[in-house]
């Protein structure tokens, strides 16, 4: 679980309610509960996204949510740490020996890499595979982003859609001017559905997307790296060596504490 994107929803979530309870008590919450407001900005917006992007992309939508509320980055110096063990045991025992530890790998992307290294494959048959692969998950996750910037963008917009209607309508059957006020509050409602779930959930959720798709190139890059140094037959301190220039200072003194083992590395679903 996120703890971050968890706790910035649910503080924020918690600012808005104590402000409106400290400034109006309980009858303070009244005008935002416009269900019509509601269903025009929520509607409108999934509606917005249904033209603009494919059905199949839409469905999707779930599992990249669940990308950005559950994803935990990867342990990059334990990545690290696996190739050299790897390398270790590769020159003693040749690459037929690594079938194991490369069925005993969760991360999919890490255990194809190394499958093709014990199946003979040469240097640029698996920078090619690998490198393909790469580009269609940069594509996934450029998807999903999009999709996320389009709610943000059609959020506030039907918002001041629904603030509109509710005005029109609020004019064209005005009896009581005392009225006003109220249905002044309604309306305006449905602005702050729309300005507030763009630019509260979804945008900063495109925001999130975008630093989990970056980190995740970063580490299949390492371990594009490392499968093909594994390859070529390197040493294992020059295969360290290489590997630990793509981490920072804090986490290079960790490598070496796991060098005894294969670490299993989290699964690389995609988003």
């Amino acid at each position: 679980m996120d703890i971050a994107t968890i706790s910035g929803i649910i503080i924020f979530f918690g600012f808005v309610v104590a402000s409106v309870y400290m400034g109006e008590g309980l009858s303070g919450f009244k005008p935002f509960l416009n269900v019509e407001a509601f269903l025009i900005v929520m509607g409108g917006t999934a509606c917005a996204i249904l033209v603009n992007y494919p059905m199949s992309a839409v469905i999707g939508v779930g599992k990249v949510l669940k990308q950005v509320l559950t994803s935990k980055g990867e342990d990059t110096s334990r990545l690290v740490s696996t190739f050299v063990f790897l390398s270790q045991k590769a020159k003693k025992e040749g690459f037929l020996a690594l079938e194991s530890d490369a069925k005993a790998i969760d991360n999919d992307f890490l255990k194809r890499g190394v499958q093709l290294v014990i199946d003979g494959a040469d240097h640029e048959f698996i920078r090619n595979m690998l490198e393909t692969e790469l580009d269609f998950v940069r594509e996934r996750h450029k998807v999903g982003r999009e999709i996320f910037n389009a709610l943000g963008t059609y959020a506030p917009a039907f918002g001041i859609i629904g603030t509109v209607l509710g005005m029109i309508m609020m004019l064209a059957s005005i009896e009581d001017v005392a009225q006003v006020p109220r249905r002044m509050a309604l309306a305006l409602s449905a602005a702050f559905y729309g300005l507030g779930s763009g630019y509260w959930l979804f945008l900063p959720m495109a925001g999130k997307l975008k630093h989990r798709s970056e980190e995740e190139l970063f580490v299949k890059e390492i371990t594009i790296r490392g499968v093909l140094l594994l390859q070529s037959g390197a040493t294992p301190s020059v295969v360290e060596a290489n590997l630990k220039a793509y981490l920072e200072p804090s986490k290079r003194k960790t490598v070496k504490k796991d060098t005894k083992k294969p670490v299993e590395q989290a699964s690389d679903k995609p988003v």
